[in-house]
């Protein structure tokens, strides 16, 4: 009789009423859920949970998906109700004769932003730094009220000669009403001493606030600053408020640090401001008061107050990923910020923080549950499905071959040992040069091609590993599983190797190895991350490692944080008039002064691709002074994402996919590179542009080689530079081999020491 409840329950399941396509996705934009998000609950795919949402031929789910589908458009309704009365409306069923959803990760995605009442986890002692977010829940719903005092320039909401910041995929505020006046906030003085607040978007905001305390009081109750969270089981975006030298006197903050200070990376803790704050019960994480000072309380209840302060006179805003934004004035210096912050996150640091913040905002470590004996939320005890969980993993778990030198798994070696290829993984990028062939030196001109945002597209689609690592002993090479691999590649010849099905006859003597950075051919058995190992497997040469790591718990954990930088970069590009879609000529001629149409978007467009390299330098984060010594653990191995598998992974496909293009290209070509310098390739051809050696036939180039255009992966004009220049520098230097790579966009020339 069961099994026939059963199948009545699931006949009736399988027509549970849905909202249209456009409420489907309101409710999920409205909670701050990703189709990643939706998918992964419903195991479903990313494209299915979009055509259901698709406006113009929505599909429509079908059988338990349906059923799960429901109950979450059901709940997010309750959660957020529509404008105008719902075209839809519930089962008449009562709540307990509800079908049985088959994931409870749905009741999880929404539980975790309802209102919670006061919890044990609100009274866990505070985590010191980044870790902080960790311990306290999401603060409920600000206040609804208007700041006690706002200033409306114009009556368009605009100060007088700032700039709208440019539209985005995600608006700075969202449609929640806590942070409707966006991320974050500049504060400056004007000629009449008042504090304004510059917001995103041109409002301008009164500050009443007379102290550095009554500041972040004011943030946090009538400001209504933040940002919506990026994942289900996320939490919003602290307020961020960035002090301008004017705000710094105001609230008897020094304009500028001391040389001792900078070196410490903060002012001193007996500072009057500090003592100002520590008697209004406020705290400041063990990075101190610095460029990037976080200053919060411990949680209570369910109130989370934290305020993340920028102060760009202290060198908040590094001149090589944020460029002059620490001198621009406050409403054009809120574009520039709310317009990263809308696209890629409320920065919490330098770009590199930044990075690997959102790798976490993206796929949080732990998720909150109810308790079903008090019915309060708590931190679940397993780790969030994907991500990197909870815990680091134990420095003395490591794999010797993964760690750098100096870690505390490797304190039993010789002080001076110094570790070779059989014994440490060594994936970097390409930095390579060789002397220019006689037919090379008749061609007129070097030509250099810049991959763009090659590490993040190095990034796509890699399945890394989520957990710790297993030896194995003589394994038999599994491409799809991620590890670090003892094999001796030595024996790949690049004078014949496979493309595709077929193989091809090169000149191997003009090409880089793919395994090693310098491009030297491989001498022996040398440790190698999972893409390098299956690179040689492509070319058509048999593997037989003797040793490997492998990580059996994986996963595609990137995916997220690539899609989020890719938008990021291709909606500001197209912003300063580079479309993903242009032809190669219109390309070239839409990239040539690009950064001229609107400098602060320029700036956007540095600090995003800074955010990518960063990001993924800080996964093997090296000490930082604090007085370590070799064999002794540091700060950065505490976190979650102290990952230098995951990095090595990331370099390793980003080289093996440039030496893949350079081989397609030799083939179908005949032409060799001359240098590589990380993600830039140098070629000798007889005219300046790209399009006079790249193989384009009718608009079209060569399958799998290099091509034009904006995309992560595609190639883009680096600079050109006549072949004698290049002679005349190797000369002068005496430096056959010094890598042109490094200086062919300008053609300047530093730092040169035998190609070294």
């Amino acid at each position: 009789m069961s099994e026939m409840f059963d199948a009545v329950d699931a006949l009736v399941a399988s027509r549970s009423p849905l909202p249209p396509a456009e409420e489907r996705k309101r409710l999920r934009v409205a909670h701050g859920l990703t189709l990643d998000d939706v998918a992964g609950a419903l195991k479903v795919r990313r494209a299915t949970v979009s055509a259901w949402e698709s406006a113009k031929k929505p599909t429509e789910p079908r059988g338990p998906e349906r059923e799960a589908y429901a109950r979450l458009l059901k709940q997010l309704a309750e959660l957020y109700p529509a404008p105008v009365p719902a075209t839809f409306t519930a089962a008449p069923a009562p709540a307990g004769e509800l079908p049985t959803v088959p994931d409870a990760a749905i009741d999880e995605m929404v539980e975790s932003l309802r209102p919670p009442t006061p919890d044990p986890v609100a009274d866990m002692p505070p985590v010191p730094d980044d870790a902080i977010d960790q311990a306290f829940p999401v603060r409920p719903a600000a206040s609804s009220r208007r700041p006690a005092s706002t200033t409306r320039t114009t009556s368009t909401s605009r100060r007088p000669g700032a700039k709208k910041a440019a539209p985005a995929n995600t608006t700075a505020g969202g449609t929640d009403l806590r942070f409707e006046n966006g991320p974050l906030a500049v504060l400056d003085v004007d000629d009449d001493g008042k504090v304004l607040a510059y917001c995103t978007g041109g409002l301008v905001l009164d500050v009443p606030a007379k102290s550095l305390p009554s500041l972040v009081d004011w943030t946090l109750k009538e400001a209504k600053l933040g940002q919506p969270k990026l994942s289900g089981p996320g939490k919003p975006a602290d307020p961020l408020i960035v002090l301008t030298e004017a705000a710094l006197e105001r609230y008897g903050l020094p304009v500028a640090l001391t040389e001792e200070e900078r070196h410490a990376g903060r002012i001193p803790e007996g500072h009057k401001v500090i003592k100002q704050l520590t008697r209004a019960d406020w705290q400041l994480t063990k990075r101190g008061f610095g460029p990037w000072a976080r200053i919060y309380r411990p949680a209570k209840g369910s109130d989370r107050q934290c305020v993340q302060l920028c102060i760009p006179s202290w060198n908040a805003l590094d001149t090589r990923h944020w460029g002059n934004a620490a001198q621009l004035p406050p409403a054009e210096l809120a574009r520039v910020l709310g317009a990263y912050a809308s696209r890629v996150m409320t920065p919490r640091g330098s770009t590199a923080v930044t990075g690997l913040e959102l790798m976490t905002a993206l796929h949080p470590p732990t998720y909150a549950v109810r308790d079903e004996e008090t019915g309060a939320l708590r931190q679940a005890d397993d780790k969030t499905p994907g991500s990197l969980g909870k815990d680091a993993i134990d420095p003395m778990d490591w794999p010797p071959c993964e760690v750098p030198d100096g870690h505390p798994v490797l304190k039993d070696l010789p002080r001076f040992h110094v570790r070779g290829p059989g014994e440490k993984l060594f994936e970097e990028a390409y930095d390579w040069a060789r002397p220019m062939t006689d037919d090379e030196c008749l061609r007129r001109h070097l030509v250099g091609l810049d991959v763009n945002m090659a590490f993040a597209a190095g990034a796509n689609g890699l399945t890394v590993g989520l957990g710790g690592a297993t030896r194995v002993t003589s394994p038999v090479f599994d491409p799809k599983l991620p590890g670090s691999w003892l094999v001796d590649l030595s024996h790949v010849d690049l004078s014949r190797v496979k493309v595709g099905k077929e193989w091809v006859e090169l000149d191997g003597s003009l090409l880089p190895s793919p395994f090693t950075p310098k491009g030297e051919r491989p001498t022996g058995p040398a440790w190698y991350a999972t893409p390098t190992v299956a690179y040689a497997v492509e070319l058509g040469y048999e593997v037989h490692p003797t040793e490997a790591w492998v990580r059996h718990d994986n996963g595609r954990y990137l995916d997220g944080w690539y899609n989020r930088l890719r938008d990021a970069y291709l909606a500001t590009m197209a912003d300063l008039g580079v479309d993903a879609d242009l032809a190669p000529a219109d390309f070239l001629a839409a990239m040539d002064g690009y950064k001229g149409r609107d400098p602060e978007l320029a700036i956007v467009v540095s600090a995003v691709k800074a955010t990518v390299k960063g990001g993924l330098g800080k996964l093997r984060e090296r000490p930082r002074g604090e007085g370590w010594r070799p064999g002794e653990p540091w700060r950065a191995l505490s976190r979650p994402t102290w990952r230098p598998d995951i990095r090595a992974a990331v370099i390793s496909r980003t080289r093996i996919n440039l030496h893949r293009k350079i081989v397609k290209h030799a083939v179908f070509t005949g032409q060799y590179p001359i240098a590589i310098l990380s993600d830039c390739v140098v070629y000798a051809a007889d005219g300046p542009s790209p399009l006079d050696f790249l193989p384009y036939r009718e608009g079209k180039p060569l399958p799998g080689g290099f091509k034009l255009g904006i995309n992560p992966g595609l190639v883009k004009h680096e600079g050109t530079q006549d072949v004698l220049w290049g002679e005349e520098v190797r000369e002068r230097f005496n430096a056959p081999e010094l890598n042109l790579a490094r200086y062919i966009k300008d053609g300047t020339v530093t730092d040169v020491d035998n190609g070294e």
